[in-house]
């Protein structure tokens, strides 16, 4: 699994343009079973992906498709981790 922490580059009205289209990326990938939570950071300085995938360069890959990415309005920081703790329901996220 892994933590997208994404830092915005531009201001908030930059951002709120591209929200849409960012909202289409997100969705996506929600279908695809990538993406399992998101949202903002508070104060609103970026956000937050939780992601599944096999590995980070398929992660790399799904930011290319992120619209904040193609125009360069936002940075992009990929955590790996492996949960060894979680609340019951979560386990259906975690591959063997």
């Amino acid at each position: 699994m892994f933590i997208i922490s994404l830092t915005y580059k531009s201001s908030i009205e930059n951002i709120e343009q591209l929200i849409p289209s960012h909202d289409i990326f997100l969705n996506k990938h929600y279908e695809s079973g990538h993406f399992i939570a998101s949202g903002r950071k508070e104060p609103r300085t970026g956000g937050i992906i939780i992601a599944n995938a096999a590995s980070k360069n398929e992660i790399e890959q799904i930011i290319t498709e992120d619209p904040f990415y193609i125009h360069k309005i936002a940075d992009y920081e990929i955590t790996a981790f492996v949960p060894s703790k979680y609340n019951e329901n979560f386990k259906l996220f975690i591959e063997d």
